[in-house]
C-alpha cells in the first residue's frame, strides 16, 4: 500500500537496512571483537530487491574470485507478468527521505556514483579518496530537505555522544585503578565486573546485534502493522529468557569464580562481587532490545547518551567508595563489607539506570509494549530463516569467550595480573573505539549495498578505502605509544592504591602491544565485509584461529615467565592474534573476491610509517629533554608526555604532507577550509 509520510517517519528501517546510522559497539575491557562489533553494515533486502537484484547485478562480469562462492541467480519468473514485459530493474536502495552518514569528522554520503556500479576491479589506488567519504555536506543543499537534516543531527548527536561515553567511562576506569590497585582486590573486581559481559554475550549480544535486529526490520517491512506484533513478542519472549538466565548465573555465581580465579580468598571475593554484579545480565539485555527497537524507529539519542548515566553513577560510586573509612592496606582480608556492597551496587544501579531511562523514550517513540508470547506461524519461520546464522554466531562468541576465559585465568594467578592486563587494553582500544569505529563504520552502508548488489569492484574500492583510513588514523597513535607507553602508564595509573612499578608494566605492555592496533583495525574491516556478504561462517573460523594462536601464546608465556613480565605478555598475545587474523582474513577475501588491489593500502602504510617513525623519535627526544630538566616526578612526566605528543604528532604530520601521502593531503585541504 502507499506509503505515507507519517509511516515514513517511523516505520523505515534504520538498522541493518535503508538510513542505517551506527550503534556504538560493546567492547568491555579483554574481550574480544564480537559481531556486534562487525554488523552495523548488513543490509536487509526485501524479496523483490533480491529478486531483481540478481537479475540485473550477477549476470555482470562484476565477481572475481571462485566459481563456487559465486552467489546463484534467485529471480523467480512473475506468472502474472505478460511475456512482453520488460526485465526487472533493481529496487532503488536508498531511501529517498534518507540522509548522509555522519563519521566524527562530518557526514558520508553513503550511494555510489552511477559509474561504480558494476564497473570492473580498477587498477592502481582506488579513485575514491578520503577527501570524497569525510566531506562536509552540511549546508551544501544536498539531501532531500528537513528529513536529511534530522539525520544528520541524529548521526551528529551520536557521535558527540559517543566521545562523551568514552571519556567519562575512561575517567570512571582510571578512578577504579587508583581506588583499588593493580592488586587482589583489582582483580576480584575486574573478574568479576566482567562476568554479566560474558554471560550475556553468551546468551544474547552477538544473536541480537546479528540475527534478532535484522528480524525486525524485515518484520517492518512486510507485517500489515509494520512489525509492532512481532516486535512485542520478540521483547516479551526475550525479556522472559534474560530473567531465567539471571537468575541461574546469580545462583551459580561461586561456579563461575572458579572457572576464573584459584582458590583463596581472592576467589571468595570474586564470587561476592559477581553475585552483586551478575544481575547487570537481564538489565544489559533489556537496554540492548530497547536501543534496538528505538533505532528501528529512528530514536538515536537516548541509547548514544545512556552509557554517560552509568559512567556518571560509578563515578559517583568510586567517591562515595573513598570516603568511606577503610583499612590502611586493602586486600580481600581486609576490605569491609559496606565497601563490597557500595562497589557491587552502585556499579550494577549504573548499568539499571541506563537501561530504565529508555523505557519511557520507547513509549514517546510510538512503540507500546504489550506482553505476547505466542508466535504466529509466519514468525516462527522468520526466526527459522536466520537460525544457521545465529548458530554461526554464537560459535564466534564461545570462542572469544575461551580466549578471554584462559587470559583472566593465568592473569589471576599473579598479584596485580587482571586489573593490569584490564588497564593496558583498556588503553589499546580507546584509539579504534574514538576514531576507527567511527571512521570504518562509516563506510558500512555503501559497502553493504554494493556487496547485496553484487558489485564486487565497488566492494574492494571500500575495503582499500578501510584499510587506508585505519592506517592514516592508527599508525601515528602506534608509533606514539611506542616509545611513550612506559610514561604514559605512569601518569594514568601511578595514584592511589597502585606503585610506580606497577603503573610502568601497564605502560610497557601498552608499548609492547601497540604493534596490534592497526591489525585489529584490518581485521575488524574484513570480518565487516563478510558479514555484509551474508557470510557467518567465515569471520567464526577467523575468530577460532585467532584464539587458538592467543592461546598457544598465553600458554608459552606462563610456562616460561615471571609474574613481572606476565601482563606485558598477555597484552602482546592478544595483539598477536589480531595479527594473524588479519593475515588469515586478507587471504580469505582474496579467494573470495578476487585480487584486492591492495597495492596502495601497502604505499601507504610504508609512507604513514615512515613520517609516524620521524615524529616519534622526536617525541622520545623531547620527552627525554623534558624529563632530564624537570625531573621524572608526576610533573615532569605529565609535562613531557603533552610536550612530546604534540611535538611528535606536528612533525609526523609535516612529514606527512611533504611525502603527498593522497590521504593526509586530503585531510589537510579538509582542514584548511
Amino acid at each position: 500500500m502507499p506509503e505515507t509520510a507519517e509511516e515514513d517517519d517511523w516505520g523505515t528501517p534504520s538498522v541493518y537496512g535503508r538510513g542505517l546510522v551506527t550503534i556504538e559497539p560493546n567492547l568491555y575491557v579483554g574481550a574480544e571483537p564480537i559481531p556486534g562489533v562487525m554488523l552495523p553494515g548488513w543490509q536487509q533486502l526485501t524479496d523483490a530487491e533480491e529478486a531483481a537484484a540478481a537479475e540485473a547485478q550477477w549476470s555482470q562480469p562484476t565477481y572475481g574470485g571462485r566459481r563456487k562462492y559465486r552467489p546463484r541467480r534467485e529471480a523467480k519468473a512473475d506468472a502474472a507478468a505478460p511475456a512482453t514485459a520488460p526485465p526487472a530493474q533493481p529496487a532503488p536502495l536508498a531511501h529517498e527521505d534518507d540522509g548522509p552518514m555522519t563519521t566524527i569528522f562530518g557526514p558520508i554520503d553513503a550511494e555510489l556514483a552511477p559509474d561504480e556500479i558494476g564497473a570492473p576491479p580498477a587498477t592502481g589506488a582506488p579513485e575514491i579518496s578520503v577527501e570524497q567519504v569525510l566531506a562536509d555536506q552540511i549546508g551544501t543543499g544536498e539531501g532531500t530537505g528537513e528529513s536529511n537534516r534530522r539525520v544528520l543531527a541524529s548521526s551528529r548527536t551520536m557521535a558527540i555522544a559517543s566521545l562523551v561515553s568514552r571519556l567519562t567511562g575512561f575517567v570512571r576506569s582510571l578512578l577504579l585503578i587508583a581506588a583499588l590497585g593493580f592488586a587482589d582486590v583489582g582483580d576480584a573486581y575486574n573478574t568479576a565486573n566482567n562476568f554479566p559481559n560474558i554471560v550475556y554475550e553468551l546468551l544474547l549480544g552477538g544473536v541480537l546485534s546479528s540475527v534478532l535486529i535484522p528480524v525486525i526490520v524485515r518484520a517492518q517491512e512486510h507485517d500489515h502493522d509494520h512489525g509492532v506484533a512481532y516486535t512485542q513478542r520478540l521483547l516479551s519472549i526475550a525479556t522472559a529468557a534474560l530473567a531465567v538466565a539471571t537468575l541461574v548465573a546469580v545462583a551459580a555465581a561461586p561456579l563461575i569464580a572458579a572457572a576464573y580465579v584459584q582458590p583463596g580468598s581472592k576467589r571468595e571475593l570474586t564470587s561476592i562481587f559477581g553475585t552483586l554484579l551478575l544481575p547487570e545480565i537481564f538489565f544489559y539485555g533489556l537496554g540492548a532490545l530497547v536501543v534496538a527497537v528505538l533505532n528501528t524507529r529512528r530514536v538515536y539519542g537516548p541509547g548514544a547518551w545512556a552509557p554517560v548515566l552509568n559512567n556518571v553513577i560509578v563515578i559517583a560510586t568510586v567517591g562515595v567508595f573513598w570516603m568511606m573509612p577503610g583499612p590502611a592496606t586493602l586486600n580481600p582480608t581486609t576490605i569491609t563489607t559496606a565497601q563490597i556492597l557500595v562497589l557491587g551496587i552502585g556499579t550494577t544501579m549504573g548499568i539499571v539506570a541506563q537501561s530504565v531511562i529508555l523505557l519511557p523514550f520507547l513509549r514517546r517513540s510510538g512503540f507500546h509494549w504489550e506482553w505476547r508470547f505466542r508466535a504466529r506461524p509466519e514468525e516462527r519461520g522468520r526466526l527459522g530463516e536466520v537460525g544457521g546464522l545465529a548458530g554461526w554466531v554464537i560459535g564466534y562468541v564461545v570462542a572469544s569467550q575461551i580466549g578471554l576465559w584462559l587470559v583472566f585465568k593465568v592473569a589471576n594467578r599473579h598479584e596485580g595480573g587482571a586489573a593490569a592486563f584490564a588497564a593496558a587494553d583498556l588503553i589499546f582500544q580507546m584509539p579504534y573505539g574514538i576514531i576507527g569505529v567511527s571512521l570504518l563504520t562509516a563506510l558500512m552502508p555503501r559497502m553493504s549495498r554494493s556487496a547485496a548488489r553484487g558489485e564486487t569492484a565497488a566492494v574492494i574500492r571500500d575495503l582499500s578505502l578501510g584499510a587506508r583510513l585505519s592506517s592514516v588514523a592508527l599508525i601515528p597513535i602506534t608509533a606514539g605509544l611506542m616509545v611513550l607507553g612506559p610514561t604514559l602508564g605512569t601518569v594514568l595509573f601511578d595514584h592511589g592504591a597502585n606503585g610506580a612499578d606497577k603503573a610502568r608494566h601497564a605502560g610497557v605492555a601498552i608499548a609492547l602491544a601497540a604493534f596490534g592496533l592497526v591489525p585489529f583495525a584490518l581485521v575488524m574491516l574484513q570480518l565487516r565485509v563478510f558479514y555484509a556478504m551474508r557470510d557467518a561462517k567465515t569471520p567464526t573460523v577467523i575468530n577460532i584461529g585467532m584464539v587458538a594462536a592467543k592461546m598457544v601464546l598465553v600458554l608459552l608465556a606462563a610456562a616460561t615467565l615471571d609474574s613481572d613480565h606476565i601482563v606485558e605478555s598477555l597484552n602482546v598475545a592478544t595483539s598477536a592474534s589480531y595479527l594473524v587474523g588479519a593475515v588469515v582474513g586478507h587471504q580469505l577475501l582474496k579467494r573470495r573476491l578476487g585480487n584486492l588491489e591492495f597495492g596502495s593500502v601497502w604505499r601507504t602504510i610504508l609512507q604513514v610509517g615512515a613520517a609516524s617513525a620521524v615524529g616519534a623519535l622526536v617525541a622520545y627526544a623531547v620527552l627525554k629533554g623534558v624529563t632530564a630538566a624537570v625531573g621524572t616526578g608526576m610533573i615532569g612526566n605529565a609535562l613531557g608526555l603533552l610536550l612530546a605528543s604534540v611535538v611528535g604528532l606536528a612533525v609526523m604530520g609535516l612529514v606527512a604532507v611533504r611525502m603527498r601521502i593522497p590521504e593526509v593531503q586530503d585531510i589537510a585541504r579538509m582542514v584548511r577550509r
